[in-house]
Protein backbone atom coordinates (compact mmCIF):
# COMPACT_ATOMS: atom_id res chain seq x y z
CA UNK A 1 0.00 0.00 0.00
CA UNK A 2 2.71 2.13 0.77
CA UNK A 3 3.60 2.67 -3.36
CA UNK A 4 0.14 3.18 -3.84
CA UNK A 5 0.18 6.29 -1.32
CA UNK A 6 3.93 7.37 -2.65
CA UNK A 7 2.14 6.86 -6.81
CA UNK A 8 -0.85 8.81 -5.43
CA UNK A 9 1.47 11.47 -3.61
CA UNK A 10 3.42 12.26 -6.95
CA UNK A 11 0.32 12.03 -9.06
CA UNK A 12 -1.01 15.19 -7.05
CA UNK A 13 2.46 16.98 -7.13
CA UNK A 14 1.83 16.14 -11.37
CA UNK A 15 -1.62 17.26 -11.46
CA UNK A 16 -0.12 20.93 -9.75
CA UNK A 17 2.32 21.35 -11.87
CA UNK A 18 0.07 20.13 -14.81
CA UNK A 19 2.21 17.41 -16.31
CA UNK A 20 1.16 14.02 -18.51
CA UNK A 21 1.81 10.99 -16.81
CA UNK A 22 1.57 7.43 -17.55
CA UNK A 23 0.93 4.33 -15.29
CA UNK A 24 2.80 1.28 -15.96
CA UNK A 25 1.36 -2.02 -14.24
CA UNK A 26 3.06 -5.37 -14.27
CA UNK A 27 -0.26 -7.63 -15.24
CA UNK A 28 1.13 -11.07 -15.62
CA UNK A 29 4.12 -12.92 -14.69
CA UNK A 30 5.47 -15.91 -16.57
CA UNK A 31 8.11 -17.85 -14.52
CA UNK A 32 10.36 -15.43 -11.90
CA UNK A 33 10.18 -11.71 -11.51
CA UNK A 34 11.28 -9.66 -8.91
CA UNK A 35 7.81 -8.00 -9.14
CA UNK A 36 4.80 -9.88 -8.96
CA UNK A 37 1.39 -8.90 -10.96
CA UNK A 38 0.09 -5.76 -9.41
CA UNK A 39 3.55 -4.04 -8.66
CA UNK A 40 3.14 -0.06 -10.01
CA UNK A 41 5.03 3.18 -11.30
CA UNK A 42 4.09 6.53 -12.24
CA UNK A 43 5.73 8.00 -14.95
CA UNK A 44 5.51 11.92 -15.79
CA UNK A 45 6.27 13.57 -19.24
CA UNK A 46 8.96 15.12 -17.48
CA UNK A 47 10.65 11.24 -16.23
CA UNK A 48 10.55 10.99 -13.09
CA UNK A 49 9.54 7.52 -11.93
CA UNK A 50 7.47 6.56 -8.64
CA UNK A 51 6.90 3.15 -7.70
CA UNK A 52 8.75 0.22 -9.11
CA UNK A 53 7.89 -2.64 -11.68
CA UNK A 54 11.44 -4.32 -11.45
CA UNK A 55 14.63 -4.99 -9.24
CA UNK A 56 16.03 -1.57 -11.85
CA UNK A 57 16.44 -3.80 -15.22
CA UNK A 58 13.48 -2.68 -16.88
CA UNK A 59 12.86 0.52 -15.63
CA UNK A 60 14.71 2.58 -18.42
CA UNK A 61 12.92 1.00 -21.25
CA UNK A 62 9.52 1.19 -19.66
CA UNK A 63 10.08 4.94 -18.88
CA UNK A 64 10.86 4.90 -22.80
CA UNK A 65 7.62 3.10 -23.43
CA UNK A 66 5.92 5.40 -21.11
CA UNK A 67 7.10 8.67 -22.60
CA UNK A 68 5.77 7.02 -26.13
CA UNK A 69 1.90 5.98 -24.21
CA UNK A 70 1.78 9.69 -22.88
CA UNK A 71 2.34 10.93 -26.33
CA UNK A 72 0.27 8.84 -27.92
CA UNK A 73 -2.44 8.60 -25.48
CA UNK A 74 -2.74 5.21 -25.67
CA UNK A 75 -2.75 2.24 -24.04
CA UNK A 76 -0.15 0.18 -24.57
CA UNK A 77 0.72 -4.00 -23.31
CA UNK A 78 4.74 -4.71 -23.33
CA UNK A 79 6.40 -8.33 -23.08
CA UNK A 80 9.58 -8.57 -21.32
CA UNK A 81 11.57 -11.93 -21.96
CA UNK A 82 14.21 -12.03 -19.46
CA UNK A 83 15.14 -15.49 -20.14
CA UNK A 84 16.96 -14.91 -22.82
CA UNK A 85 20.71 -15.51 -21.57
CA UNK A 86 22.40 -13.96 -24.66
CA UNK A 87 20.22 -10.40 -24.24
CA UNK A 88 22.36 -8.10 -22.06
CA UNK A 89 19.44 -5.27 -22.99
CA UNK A 90 17.00 -6.21 -20.09
CA UNK A 91 19.71 -6.53 -17.18
CA UNK A 92 19.37 -10.51 -17.42
CA UNK A 93 21.84 -11.21 -15.29
CA UNK A 94 20.15 -10.44 -12.21
CA UNK A 95 18.76 -13.61 -12.79
CA UNK A 96 14.90 -12.96 -12.77
CA UNK A 97 14.48 -15.70 -15.67
CA UNK A 98 10.83 -14.52 -16.19
CA UNK A 99 8.64 -12.86 -18.84
CA UNK A 100 6.72 -9.99 -17.56
CA UNK A 101 3.84 -8.37 -19.11
CA UNK A 102 3.65 -4.56 -18.48
CA UNK A 103 0.58 -2.56 -19.39
CA UNK A 104 1.24 1.25 -19.71
CA UNK A 105 -2.07 3.58 -19.69
CA UNK A 106 -2.08 7.16 -20.41
CA UNK A 107 -3.72 9.25 -17.33
CA UNK A 108 -6.57 11.02 -18.07
CA UNK A 109 -7.02 14.03 -15.89
CA UNK A 110 -10.20 14.79 -17.12
CA UNK A 111 -12.06 11.41 -16.38
CA UNK A 112 -13.22 11.17 -12.67
CA UNK A 113 -12.23 7.28 -12.24
CA UNK A 114 -9.13 7.41 -14.15
CA UNK A 115 -6.11 4.06 -12.47
CA UNK A 116 -4.85 6.91 -10.16
CA UNK A 117 -8.55 7.99 -9.39
CA UNK A 118 -9.52 4.22 -8.75
CA UNK A 119 -6.36 3.66 -6.34
CA UNK A 120 -6.65 7.10 -4.04
CA UNK A 121 -10.19 5.75 -3.65
CA UNK A 122 -8.92 2.76 -1.71
CA UNK A 123 -7.07 5.06 1.36
CA UNK A 124 -10.32 7.01 1.69
CA UNK A 125 -11.20 4.09 4.60
CA UNK A 126 -9.57 1.10 5.87
CA UNK A 127 -11.18 -1.79 4.15
CA UNK A 128 -10.67 -4.62 1.70
CA UNK A 129 -10.99 -3.86 -2.23
CA UNK A 130 -11.38 -5.78 -6.00
CA UNK A 131 -10.10 -4.43 -8.70
CA UNK A 132 -9.95 -5.17 -12.49
CA UNK A 133 -7.33 -4.88 -15.14
CA UNK A 134 -8.18 -5.86 -18.42
CA UNK A 135 -6.01 -6.40 -21.31
CA UNK A 136 -4.90 -9.02 -24.30
CA UNK A 137 -2.39 -11.34 -24.41
CA UNK A 138 -2.96 -12.19 -27.62
CA UNK A 139 -3.13 -9.31 -29.66
CA UNK A 140 -1.29 -6.75 -28.76
CA UNK A 141 -2.73 -4.19 -31.53
CA UNK A 142 -6.37 -4.97 -29.95
CA UNK A 143 -8.41 -4.04 -27.54
CA UNK A 144 -6.69 -2.99 -23.85
CA UNK A 145 -8.96 -1.52 -21.54
CA UNK A 146 -6.67 -1.84 -18.67
CA UNK A 147 -7.62 -0.45 -15.20
CA UNK A 148 -11.72 0.16 -15.33
CA UNK A 149 -13.38 -0.90 -11.83
CA UNK A 150 -13.17 -0.81 -8.35
CA UNK A 151 -15.17 -2.42 -5.47
CA UNK A 152 -14.74 -1.77 -2.20
CA UNK A 153 -15.90 -4.32 0.50
CA UNK A 154 -16.83 -1.90 3.60
CA UNK A 155 -18.95 1.14 1.61
CA UNK A 156 -20.17 -1.91 -0.78
CA UNK A 157 -18.80 1.06 -3.26
CA UNK A 158 -18.29 -0.19 -7.00
CA UNK A 159 -16.43 2.54 -9.23
CA UNK A 160 -16.29 1.95 -13.13
CA UNK A 161 -14.46 4.51 -15.38
CA UNK A 162 -16.30 5.65 -17.98
CA UNK A 163 -14.85 3.29 -20.70
CA UNK A 164 -15.85 0.19 -18.49
CA UNK A 165 -16.52 -2.41 -21.13
CA UNK A 166 -17.87 -5.66 -18.90
CA UNK A 167 -21.20 -6.36 -18.12
CA UNK A 168 -21.35 -5.67 -14.54
CA UNK A 169 -23.11 -8.44 -13.37
CA UNK A 170 -19.48 -10.62 -14.91
CA UNK A 171 -17.77 -8.37 -12.58
CA UNK A 172 -19.64 -8.67 -9.56
CA UNK A 173 -19.48 -12.73 -9.75
CA UNK A 174 -15.68 -12.14 -10.15
CA UNK A 175 -15.54 -10.11 -6.64
CA UNK A 176 -17.37 -12.55 -4.73
CA UNK A 177 -14.76 -15.18 -6.20
CA UNK A 178 -11.72 -12.83 -4.84
CA UNK A 179 -13.44 -11.62 -1.60
CA UNK A 180 -14.16 -15.26 -1.13
CA UNK A 181 -10.67 -16.61 -1.63
CA UNK A 182 -8.92 -13.57 -0.30
CA UNK A 183 -6.71 -13.76 -3.27
CA UNK A 184 -5.77 -12.18 -6.44
CA UNK A 185 -6.66 -13.89 -9.38
CA UNK A 186 -6.83 -14.08 -13.88
CA UNK A 187 -10.19 -14.55 -15.56
CA UNK A 188 -11.28 -14.63 -18.92
CA UNK A 189 -13.97 -11.80 -20.48
CA UNK A 190 -15.29 -11.92 -23.74
CA UNK A 191 -15.86 -8.04 -24.92
CA UNK A 192 -16.45 -7.48 -28.28
CA UNK A 193 -15.67 -10.76 -30.05
CA UNK A 194 -12.37 -10.54 -28.48
CA UNK A 195 -11.17 -12.82 -25.33
CA UNK A 196 -9.13 -10.79 -22.85
CA UNK A 197 -7.60 -11.21 -20.13
CA UNK A 198 -8.55 -9.67 -16.59
CA UNK A 199 -6.61 -9.32 -13.71
CA UNK A 200 -8.93 -9.50 -10.37
CA UNK A 201 -6.73 -7.68 -8.10
CA UNK A 202 -7.72 -8.52 -4.61
CA UNK A 203 -5.83 -5.62 -2.44
CA UNK A 204 -6.16 -6.11 1.17
CA UNK A 205 -6.30 -3.49 4.50
CA UNK A 206 -3.24 -2.04 5.19
CA UNK A 207 -1.32 -3.06 7.88
CA UNK A 208 -2.06 -1.22 11.11
CA UNK A 209 0.06 -1.19 14.15
CA UNK A 210 -0.58 -0.06 17.75
CA UNK A 211 2.20 -0.16 19.82
CA UNK A 212 1.37 0.92 23.80
CA UNK A 213 4.51 3.10 25.05
CA UNK A 214 6.12 6.06 23.78
CA UNK A 215 9.25 5.37 25.54
CA UNK A 216 12.55 5.96 23.69
CA UNK A 217 12.60 2.63 22.70
CA UNK A 218 9.78 2.45 20.37
CA UNK A 219 10.68 5.72 18.22
CA UNK A 220 12.94 3.29 15.97
CA UNK A 221 9.80 0.88 15.79
CA UNK A 222 7.94 4.28 14.63
CA UNK A 223 10.07 4.81 12.06
CA UNK A 224 10.94 1.62 10.50
CA UNK A 225 6.91 0.81 10.02
CA UNK A 226 6.58 3.90 8.45
CA UNK A 227 9.16 3.40 5.78
CA UNK A 228 6.79 0.24 4.94
CA UNK A 229 3.80 2.48 4.50
CA UNK A 230 1.89 0.74 7.80
CA UNK A 231 -0.54 3.06 9.42
CA UNK A 232 0.70 3.35 12.97
CA UNK A 233 -0.59 4.44 16.25
CA UNK A 234 1.16 5.29 19.56
CA UNK A 235 -0.48 5.37 22.74
CA UNK A 236 0.61 6.02 26.34
CA UNK A 237 -1.02 7.27 29.36
CA UNK A 238 1.86 9.77 29.53
CA UNK A 239 0.96 12.98 27.99
CA UNK A 240 4.92 14.24 28.79
CA UNK A 241 5.91 11.02 26.23
CA UNK A 242 3.23 10.37 23.46
CA UNK A 243 3.74 13.63 21.59
CA UNK A 244 3.82 14.80 17.64
CA UNK A 245 6.88 15.74 18.24
CA UNK A 246 8.47 12.77 19.65
CA UNK A 247 6.68 10.32 17.11
CA UNK A 248 6.52 12.62 13.50
CA UNK A 249 6.33 9.88 11.53
CA UNK A 250 3.57 8.34 13.56
CA UNK A 251 0.29 8.25 12.03
CA UNK A 252 -1.92 9.29 15.08
CA UNK A 253 -0.17 9.92 19.27
CA UNK A 254 -2.79 9.28 21.71
CA UNK A 255 -2.81 9.63 25.30
CA UNK A 256 -4.98 7.48 26.25
CA UNK A 257 -5.83 5.17 29.87
CA UNK A 258 -5.74 1.53 28.90
CA UNK A 259 -9.28 0.69 29.53
CA UNK A 260 -9.83 3.21 26.77
CA UNK A 261 -7.58 2.94 23.84
CA UNK A 262 -9.77 0.40 22.16
CA UNK A 263 -12.82 2.40 22.09
CA UNK A 264 -9.81 5.64 20.17
CA UNK A 265 -8.73 3.20 17.60
CA UNK A 266 -10.70 0.77 15.36
CA UNK A 267 -9.28 -2.81 14.73
CA UNK A 268 -9.57 -5.29 12.09
CA UNK A 269 -7.69 -8.34 11.01
CA UNK A 270 -5.28 -6.48 10.06
CA UNK A 271 -4.10 -4.90 13.07
CA UNK A 272 -1.38 -6.24 14.91
CA UNK A 273 -0.58 -4.69 18.68
CA UNK A 274 2.50 -4.55 20.64
CA UNK A 275 2.66 -3.72 24.79
CA UNK A 276 6.02 -1.82 25.31
CA UNK A 277 4.98 0.48 28.07
CA UNK A 278 7.16 -1.14 30.46
CA UNK A 279 4.30 -0.49 33.13
CA UNK A 280 3.02 -3.91 33.78
CA UNK A 281 -0.84 -2.72 35.05
CA UNK A 282 -1.02 -0.49 31.74
CA UNK A 283 -0.28 -3.46 29.54
CA UNK A 284 -2.15 -6.63 31.51
CA UNK A 285 -5.09 -4.30 31.28
CA UNK A 286 -4.63 -3.76 27.42
CA UNK A 287 -3.88 -7.37 27.26
CA UNK A 288 -7.23 -8.40 28.96
CA UNK A 289 -9.33 -6.01 26.57
CA UNK A 290 -7.60 -7.17 23.70
CA UNK A 291 -8.52 -11.32 25.00
CA UNK A 292 -12.21 -10.44 25.90
CA UNK A 293 -12.46 -8.68 22.12
CA UNK A 294 -10.54 -11.21 20.32
CA UNK A 295 -9.94 -8.78 17.35
CA UNK A 296 -6.45 -8.87 16.50
CA UNK A 297 -3.98 -11.64 15.22
CA UNK A 298 -0.97 -10.74 16.75
CA UNK A 299 -0.10 -9.53 20.29
CA UNK A 300 2.98 -8.54 21.12
CA UNK A 301 4.50 -7.98 24.40
CA UNK A 302 8.02 -7.00 25.42
CA UNK A 303 10.08 -8.37 28.28
CA UNK A 304 10.89 -12.39 28.96
CA UNK A 305 8.61 -15.46 28.51
CA UNK A 306 8.45 -15.47 32.55
CA UNK A 307 6.37 -11.93 32.38
CA UNK A 308 4.04 -12.61 29.85
CA UNK A 309 3.48 -16.73 32.28
CA UNK A 310 2.52 -14.08 34.99
CA UNK A 311 0.29 -11.77 32.97
CA UNK A 312 -1.39 -15.10 32.12
CA UNK A 313 -1.85 -16.10 35.15
CA UNK A 314 -3.33 -12.80 36.77
CA UNK A 315 -5.92 -12.61 34.03
CA UNK A 316 -6.84 -16.05 35.18
CA UNK A 317 -7.25 -15.03 38.59
CA UNK A 318 -9.56 -12.23 37.54
CA UNK A 319 -11.89 -14.38 35.45
CA UNK A 320 -10.87 -14.35 32.06
CA UNK A 321 -10.43 -17.24 30.13
CA UNK A 322 -6.55 -18.50 28.76
CA UNK A 323 -6.87 -20.90 25.69
CA UNK A 324 -4.21 -22.50 23.99
CA UNK A 325 -6.33 -20.53 20.76
CA UNK A 326 -6.11 -17.21 22.65
CA UNK A 327 -2.18 -18.06 23.18
CA UNK A 328 -1.83 -18.72 19.88
CA UNK A 329 -2.34 -15.08 18.57
CA UNK A 330 0.26 -13.81 21.55
CA UNK A 331 3.96 -13.71 21.19
CA UNK A 332 6.31 -12.87 23.94
CA UNK A 333 8.78 -12.10 24.16
CA UNK A 334 7.55 -10.45 20.82
CA UNK A 335 9.91 -10.39 17.92
CA UNK A 336 12.22 -13.05 15.98
CA UNK A 337 15.58 -14.39 17.68
CA UNK A 338 18.12 -12.70 15.35
CA UNK A 339 20.16 -11.62 18.72
CA UNK A 340 18.86 -8.11 18.96
CA UNK A 341 20.05 -5.74 21.38
CA UNK A 342 19.81 -2.53 20.75
CA UNK A 343 16.57 -0.80 20.21
CA UNK A 344 16.92 -0.51 16.56
CA UNK A 345 17.75 -4.28 16.00
CA UNK A 346 14.86 -5.31 18.46
CA UNK A 347 12.32 -2.55 16.33
CA UNK A 348 13.70 -4.77 13.09
CA UNK A 349 13.20 -7.88 15.00
CA UNK A 350 9.54 -7.19 15.75
CA UNK A 351 8.67 -6.29 12.69
CA UNK A 352 9.91 -8.79 10.80
CA UNK A 353 7.67 -11.29 13.03
CA UNK A 354 4.84 -9.38 12.34
CA UNK A 355 5.07 -9.79 8.38
CA UNK A 356 5.73 -13.28 9.17
CA UNK A 357 2.29 -13.71 10.49
CA UNK A 358 0.96 -11.68 8.50
CA UNK A 359 1.89 -14.10 5.60
CA UNK A 360 1.13 -17.15 7.10
CA UNK A 361 5.43 -17.88 6.94
CA UNK A 362 8.02 -19.49 9.58
CA UNK A 363 10.34 -16.67 9.43
CA UNK A 364 13.23 -18.68 8.50
CA UNK A 365 16.17 -18.57 6.37
CA UNK A 366 15.71 -18.41 2.75
CA UNK A 367 18.19 -20.72 1.53
CA UNK A 368 16.25 -23.64 3.53
CA UNK A 369 13.42 -23.02 1.64
CA UNK A 370 12.61 -25.55 -1.13
CA UNK A 371 10.43 -24.41 -3.26
CA UNK A 372 10.18 -20.68 -4.62
CA UNK A 373 9.77 -17.40 -2.39
CA UNK A 374 6.90 -16.63 -4.62
CA UNK A 375 4.71 -19.05 -6.13
CA UNK A 376 5.49 -19.33 -9.95
CA UNK A 377 1.69 -21.27 -10.63
CA UNK A 378 0.19 -19.06 -13.58
CA UNK A 379 -3.14 -20.57 -15.25
CA UNK A 380 -2.89 -21.57 -18.52
CA UNK A 381 -5.64 -19.48 -20.17
CA UNK A 382 -8.09 -21.16 -22.34
CA UNK A 383 -9.42 -18.73 -25.12
CA UNK A 384 -11.42 -21.15 -26.07
CA UNK A 385 -13.95 -20.80 -23.29
CA UNK A 386 -15.97 -17.90 -22.10
CA UNK A 387 -15.86 -15.98 -18.63
CA UNK A 388 -19.03 -17.74 -17.86
CA UNK A 389 -17.24 -21.19 -18.61
CA UNK A 390 -14.02 -20.35 -16.84
CA UNK A 391 -12.63 -19.66 -13.32
CA UNK A 392 -8.75 -19.66 -12.87
CA UNK A 393 -6.28 -20.32 -10.58
CA UNK A 394 -5.31 -17.76 -7.75
CA UNK A 395 -2.31 -15.82 -8.07
CA UNK A 396 -0.59 -16.86 -5.19
CA UNK A 397 -2.42 -19.99 -4.23
CA UNK A 398 -2.64 -23.38 -5.81
CA UNK A 399 -4.02 -24.43 -9.12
Amino acid sequence: MKEIRDIIQAYQLALNAKMRMALATVVHVDGSSYRRPGARMLVTEDGQLTGAISGGCLEGDALRKALLVISQQKNKLVTYDTTDEDDNTLGVQLGCNGIVHILFEPIDVEQNNNPIELLRSLLAQRQHAVLLTLFSLTNRNGLQPGTCCLYLDKSKETKFASHFPVDKDVFRVAVSQALQIQDSFFNLFSIQDQNLTGFVEYIKTPPSLVIAGAGNDTIPLTEMAAVLGWHVTVVDGRGSHATVQRFPKATQVLVSKASEVLTHIPCDEQTFVLLMTHNYNYDIALLKALIQRNISPYIGTLGPKKKLDRMFEDLRKEGVTITDEVKENIFGPTGLDIGAETSEEIALSILAEIKAVMNNRPGTFLRHRETPIHSRTQPQIDYSKTSAETFLCAVQGQP
